[in-house]
């Protein structure tokens, strides 16, 4: 009679959760339910690390992980409608913007004035400066083809920084808005890789071209305005860059900039006020040019003294010049190569060939030719500034036809 009473006082509770209080512990009788009942609130659960409040990195990469770690009834399908499938492909979210330049060789000139100018910017933009407002952007300008891009990436080298870059082309977008959400995550980018204890940088080529105004000609573009708008927000509040629409108020590490053009006086002028952007003219002088030069002829045996005379021979060319001659004088052995396997057979040689890379013997680079190669590119950059092509087609001075050929006498020479 007991034992049937006994069942029966269990059978009415039996599906029942009977609670406790929360500061008894569970003996060997509690059921696991109740020890998850009563488990405290910050207990680090599976899923924790992809809580909002602790993983930072984008949404689309979290859903696309997840895929793997959740039961496959809970999936979704396999095309665009499911639910762990990103809305955007994966590789939009992955930076290819790190540069590294250990691939550059050693026996480069870096300009002393120039190496200093960058060093002191970088170390400046890391210190903890009582009472000084450190400009956040270095603008580096100057004339075309003297250097600029490459000094910034000797520069960096020397200092030991894989910065994060951008080029002109990604400062315009047929999206509006686009360009300017791009600048804020490069910044916060370089900004992790900071935070992970490496130095970094953000490096803009050639910001003139893609947001500044060249003329009546260039419109001004809604992301025109918006990459400026950026700049000047990010140079004002650099340790609290957040995307668009996020507004919590995070502290991120600094990040210094550092931007090459031809012309700032083409950018919006408050960007390029003292207090944001510190600027430096490139003009290297007759010692940087003959030093850059010497690094571009150092596998070609040619002498300082040469190299001197070549310089002074070509004072207003940029250093560009110099490079193009270089690869100018291959053109001999390019020629002898082609007379030798044949036009018709170019093709079959040079791509894909068994035979493997196309090798010959390096050509000699005396004076004599360099300066003979040297005169030819002087004489095609007269003709083009001679020659202006588009004014006599607009004007209708040069009618083709009218003269045997539509090119002035002074170019059929």
């Amino acid at each position: 009679m007991a034992q049937a009473q006994k069942s029966t006082f269990a059978s009415g509770f039996k599906g029942m959760k009977l609670s406790a209080p929360r500061c008894q512990l569970p003996n060997a009788r509690t059921s696991r339910m109740d020890v998850v009942m009563m488990a405290s609130k910050t207990q680090r659960g599976r899923w924790r690390g992809m809580d909002a409040d602790v993983d930072m990195s984008d949404d689309q990469q979290d859903i696309a992980r997840g895929r793997q770690m959740v039961d496959s009834l809970f999936q979704g399908g396999g095309g665009m409608g499911g639910t762990h499938n990103a809305i955007m492909s994966s590789t939009d979210y992955l930076s290819t913007a790190a540069r590294n330049f250990n691939n550059i060789e050693d026996g480069f000139y870096i300009s002393p004035a120039f190496l200093d100018k960058m060093s002191i910017h970088v170390a400046k933009n890391f210190m903890d400066l009582p009472k000084i407002k450190v400009p956040l952007i270095l603008g580096i300008w100057g004339g075309k083809g003297q250097g600029k891009t490459f000094q910034c990436n000797l520069a960096y080298k020397k200092l030991g920084i894989s910065p994060i870059v951008m080029s002109a082309g990604e400062l315009e977008s047929g999206n509006a808005g686009e360009p300017a959400k791009l600048i804020r995550q490069r910044y916060r980018e370089a900004s992790d890789i900071i935070k992970k204890g490496r130095m970094c940088s953000l490096f803009i080529n050639d910001l003139d071209a893609g947001a500044g105004r060249m003329g009546d000609a260039t419109q001004y573009t809604v992301n025109n305005q918006m990459v400026n708008a950026t700049l000047m927000n990010i140079a004002d509040s650099p340790t609290n860059v957040q995307l668009p629409g996020v507004y919590k108020n995070e502290e991120i590490p600094r990040v210094p900039i550092v931007c090459t053009g031809n012309d700032f006086s083409t950018l919006y002028a408050p960007l390029i006020r003292d207090g944001r952007m510190e600027k430096y003219y490139w003009n290297p002088t007759r010692e940087d040019r003959i030093g850059v030069c010497m690094g571009i002829f150092q596998h070609d045996n040619v002498d300082r003294a040469d190299v001197e005379k070549l310089v002074d021979a070509f004072p207003g060319q940029s250093i560009d010049f110099f490079g193009a001659l270089r690869a100018r004088v291959y053109d001999d052995k390019v020629r002898e190569w082609i007379t030798g396997t044949g036009v018709e057979n170019i093709g079959k040689r040079l791509i894909n060939s068994r035979e493997g890379k196309v090798e010959f013997e390096k050509p000699s680079m005396n004076l004599s030719t360099l300066m003979q190669y040297g005169n030819m590119l002087v004489e095609e950059q007269e003709n083009v500034k001679r020659v202006q092509l588009a004014d006599e087609y607009m004007s209708g001075a040069a009618l083709a036809g009218s003269s045997g050929s539509s090119l002035p006498e002074a170019y059929r020479r």
